[in-house]
């Protein structure tokens, strides 16, 4: 998605288990997975665990970070606010500078709260803003379903007709993607001048297809509307740089490829160029008020500059202890480091199942490794229940997307390719 070439990653072909491992063992990236702790089986054997696009494997030093701060609030109590190593004051900026590297923005312009729907309404508030005839929000209509919702019924609250305002893109007949040409070429339409709000998913929940986040951007602002980007599926799975391409917005949740534990806090991206003096429209509350007359208990809000101004309620100290954990990680590593990993790894599997390719089996997911990230996605008609059901009882735990998808992610901070060795060899049984 970034200009981040992989054409230069060299895709291992394997032969066989020893040699997956042999490969591993040479990898110097796979260390990292004994820093996270990975699902077992009953008989204490780890599972191969592809389920990085649902839920991420925990870190082994969350527990500890959780710990240290129910030991600050059981011995400081209210003074943990302003005392110790990491006091709760200021606690989400921990993360910010973390969170601003993987998604490519500066410090101020992204904060982490609340939870993806939350933050996709909050801003919804402020860039959904319909004047005369430009009232239309575009978007993919396979969206993730909670966007939808959160669209149409904020669309409805504000006395507007989600039939009449939401406008929804398809793949042309007989595809399962959308193409970029595609988009642009709508927002080039004379009628491109109703369009407020571009809103779409930077990689798609059940196709794993990366968009080119930075033409469509271009073409919406040459359109006049808003670009928005739900980023749950590739934050921390692909390359980023929403402040050099001009994104407006962005939402995400942590608890996929972050890493961050289940409902984790999710994180919002709010452009530069919207924190100026002239505040955009918002719903306001006392944390993103300016944090020097915070506690004066203004009757006047003064929203703080940048993303930190979307902010309603102090952080959640408890649920952000372990998005730390995992942005170290991160940190160490890098996010084009672990895109290298994660395209041998993607690229090893799809080349291990496409024998199995046929009118039985799809692969919905882009081919070519700059349009997806650490996903592949099968579509077995008839059969996917019994499939996944089959690789769960050989170790496998991929994710059964009802009712006939089997999505796969080979995770690049823990998963291997003796995995997708393991993976493969489960389907061909199942499958030839």
């Amino acid at each position: 998605m970034a200009d981040y070439p992989v054409a230069a990653v060299e895709v291992p072909r394997l032969t066989s288990l020893s040699h997956a491992a042999e490969l591993d063992a040479g990898d110097p990236l796979s260390v990292y997975r004994d820093r996270f702790a990975i699902p077992v089986r009953e008989d204490g054997s780890a599972e191969v665990y592809l389920c990085g696009n649902s839920l991420g494997c925990m870190p082994r030093t969350v527990p500890d970070l959780l710990a240290r701060e129910c030991e600050a609030w059981a011995t400081r109590g209210v003074e943990g606010h302003l005392t110790g190593d990491a006091p709760w004051y200021a606690y989400h900026e921990l993360v910010r500078d973390g969170l601003a590297r993987i998604v490519g923005a500066e410090s101020g312009e992204v904060v982490a709260m609340n939870s993806l729907t939350v933050n996709l309404h909050l801003m919804l508030v402020s860039f959904w803003r319909p004047q005369g005839r430009r009232r239309r929000i575009l978007m993919e209509r396979g969206a993730f379903p909670s966007d939808r919702y959160a669209v149409s019924s904020h669309v409805a609250s504000r006395g507007e007709d989600p039939d009449d305002v939401v406008e929804l893109l398809e793949p042309r007949a007989g595809e399962d993607t959308l193409r970029t040409e595609d988009i642009e070429a709508r927002l080039a339409r004379d009628d491109a001048a109703e369009i407020a709000l571009v809103l779409l998913g930077g990689v798609h929940f059940v196709t794993g297809e990366c968009l080119d986040l930075a033409a469509i951007t271009r073409a919406a602002h040459a359109a006049g509307a808003v670009m928005g980007v739900d980023l749950a599926h590739a934050v921390g799975n692909v390359p980023l740089a929403l402040h050099e391409w001009g994104v407006d917005f962005a939402v995400w949740c942590s608890y996929k490829y972050l890493n961050a534990g289940p409902g984790a806090v999710g994180g919002c991206f709010v452009h530069r160029c919207h924190a100026g003096p002239d505040a955009l429209p918002r719903f306001a509350g006392w944390w993103g008020n300016d944090p020097a007359t915070r506690f004066d208990m203004p009757n006047r809000f003064v929203p703080v500059p940048g993303a930190d101004g979307w902010q309603l309620s102090n952080p959640p100290v408890l649920a952000l202890a372990p998005l730390r954990a995992s942005l170290a990680l991160f940190d160490e590593v890098g996010i084009l480091a672990l895109r290298d990993r994660s395209v041998r790894l993607t690229g090893a599997l799809e080349h291990l199942v496409r024998g199995l390719l046929s009118a039985r089996c799809q692969l919905l997911t882009p081919s070519d490794p700059e349009r997806r990230g650490c996903q592949l996605s099968l579509r077995i008609p008839g059969g996917a229940s019994a499939v996944f059901e089959g690789l769960r009882a050989r170790g496998v735990l991929p994710d059964l997307r009802k009712p006939d998808v089997i999505r796969m992610a080979p995770v690049p901070l823990y998963n291997t390719l003796a995995d997708c060795w393991r993976t493969a060899a489960a389907l061909w049984t199942l499958l030839a």
